[in-house]
């Protein structure tokens, strides 16, 4: 999502636009409480202003008052039907309370009124992906394509976010430069803040290297999944590790553990970007690990001002961040292979093992539901992809369907979406020769639940373009088998490197003929996909993957190297452990 900071003059009141102007540059700072009154202010002396109620209802929403931000939204559209900025703060606000298809018809709305304007191009492309729009998506990839070929970076990013760009399927070096391109930006803006922030960091003193981690999800959500185990098992002798959130508390267990695994938990939600800066600076940080990089709702304003000396890029973002500001990576040889290394400008701090951290004390809720119960049939063989609709393009899907033709009274499970996304997959299915019938949406559950009914299924599927990551661990940690097929991105390689860590790289097919092949085989052949259920039920307390406490050990020494680079005055350089 990104958010639209909107200029649009006041009919009544030249006044009120100058105080809506002083609103924006708060809230571009960070200052929500500030930009709220100086917006509250702007309506006070035009109450017909659409852009300053516009800009309103986005800070509340980013201060997590969603009622009031929504009710302030739905008024500037209807003060204002034709302004294209307030549909899509809207639609992006709808999208977060999980009304999709409602911000989807916003988002095309926006989209006829301004086409060419970057704010809806940009904002329209996640949208149509989440609704399985795939005609509309891959015009938009062809139009992208072209530019990247035509015009220069600039042009690329009024039409899609450095984020996005990692979920098309682009050539690498199109994600590289428009990230470079977006950094730069980044790096200019607070250029000025950068070198006050830089002076205020006090050297080194000895002792243990002073580590913190910076994220909006340290709360119920796929990164806190992954790590929250990790933190309270970090060597103190050796380090003091702090977390820095703007992630609201949700009093999730999540929150809890990760707050009780630190040695100090700083909530930043509500601070300007500079005294976060500062804060970090201050505290004298010694390496800042992002987790966030560019997805939805980041700071990278944060870490464009150097409130350390060593910054790093790590798990949340799969992708480079084309930043100067950002020295490391932290990866694997499957995942990144140093044939592939080009595609960051990060230097590479290569893990022996997986580069993803995972959870050994995940619980997972005892038994199974009935198949019955989860929709299921009795009978058949169960393909499972719990994917967020927006992995899934055409291609695969076709391939899934292919499978399933092949597969007779076999079913696809996936996670449920909006009406319009399933409606476009079932109507997909019907068209493949495949009845509509055997896909089968599954409704959402607690952690333990979801992880539980894995037992249900017989074969996770894994998508193309972005592989299930946090989805894909929850599936190999639940015992069911997932089947993936790398291309030549990190984030199409994740599966894999998870498949190598619990010793099943056989499952990793080298094309997606293969891929197709040996779903088929293994769903035909039950004892052979009973000896790989066996195979991984062996492993998976004994291989790296769920070696929570051996991942450490690994990450603390990647940690300790780029500390004594830093500390010696060498530029940051790729290694591996």
């Amino acid at each position: 999502m990104l958010r639209q900071l909107l200029r649009s003059i006041s009919r009544r009141s030249p006044g009120a636009a100058a105080i809506n102007e002083a609103g924006i540059r708060l809230w571009q700072c960070g200052d929500l409480r500030g930009a709220e009154q100086r917006f509250r202010e702007a309506l006070a002396r035009d109450s017909g202003y659409a852009a300053a109620c516009s800009n309103l209802g986005m800070v509340l929403v980013e201060q997590r008052r969603l009622a009031e931000g929504l009710e302030r939204l739905e008024r500037a559209v209807a003060i204002d039907p034709a302004h294209a900025g307030a549909r899509i703060n809207l639609a992006n606000t709808l999208t977060i309370d999980g009304q999709v298809d409602a911000a989807l018809a916003h988002y095309l709305e926006a989209l006829r009124l301004a086409p060419d304007a970057p704010e809806t191009r940009v904002n329209v492309v996640k949208p149509l992906m989440d609704a399985c729009q795939w005609r509309e998506v891959e015009l938009i990839t062809a139009e992208l394509e072209d530019l990247y070929r035509t015009k220069p970076e600039s042009d690329w990013a009024e039409r899609v976010s450095p984020y996005v760009s990692q979920l098309l399927p682009l050539a690498p070096d199109f994600a590289k430069r428009l990230a470079v391109h977006y950094a730069a930006g980044l790096s200019a803006a607070w250029a000025r803040e950068r070198a006050r922030i830089e002076r205020l960091r006090p050297p080194h003193a000895g002792g243990r290297i002073r580590l913190g981690y910076a994220s909006g999800d340290f709360r119920d959500h796929a990164t806190a999944h992954l790590s929250a185990g990790m933190f309270e098992l970090h060597d103190r002798g050796r380090f003091e590790v702090s977390a820095y959130s703007w992630a609201h508390d949700d009093g999730s267990d999540y929150r809890r553990r990760i707050e009780r695994g630190v040695d100090r938990f700083i909530d930043i939600a509500g601070e300007r970007y500079e005294a976060s800066a500062e804060r970090i600076a201050r505290d004298g940080i010694d390496i800042l690990v992002d987790l966030k990089g560019y997805c939805g709702g980041n700071r990278s304003e944060i870490l464009a001002m150097r409130p350390a000396p060593v910054q790093v890029n790590w798990l949340g973002y799969p992708g480079t961040m084309g930043a100067d500001f950002i020295d490391y990576v932290i990866a694997d040889p499957v995942v990144l292979p140093e044939a592939n290394s080009w595609q960051f400008t990060e230097a590479i701090a290569w893990l022996p093992n997986c580069y993803q951290v995972n959870d050994a004390a995940q619980r997972i809720a005892p038994g199974a539901p009935a198949r019955s119960a989860a929709g299921l049939p009795e009978e058949g063989f169960v393909f499972c992809c719990f994917s967020q609709t927006y992995k899934i393009d055409r291609r695969m899907f076709e391939v899934w369907m292919r499978i399933l033709r092949a597969v007779p009274a076999s079913v696809l499970w996936l996670i449920r979406a909006s009406q319009l996304a399933t409606g476009n997959m079932r109507r997909a299915a019907e068209a493949s020769g495949v009845d509509p019938q055997r896909l089968v949406f599954a409704e959402t559950l607690p952690k333990e639940e979801h992880l539980a009914r894995h037992r249900l299924a017989d074969l996770f599927l894994d998508t193309r373009i972005v592989n299930a990551h946090t989805t894909a661990s929850d599936a190999l940690w639940a015992g069911l088998p997932v089947l993936t097929c790398p291309r030549d991105t990190l984030c199409s390689r994740v599966a894999a490197s998870l498949l190598c860590a619990v010793g099943l790289e056989d499952l990793a097919a080298s094309d997606l003929a293969g891929y197709e092949r040996l779903a088929i085989d293994l769903a035909r052949d039950p004892r052979r996909l009973a000896e790989v259920r066996a195979r991984l039920a062996r492993n998976r307390l004994v291989m790296p993957l769920f070696d929570t406490r051996g991942f450490v050990a690994d990450i603390e020494q990647a940690f300790e190297t780029m500390h004594a680079m830093a500390a010696s005055g060498d530029k940051a350089r790729s290694f591996a452990l």
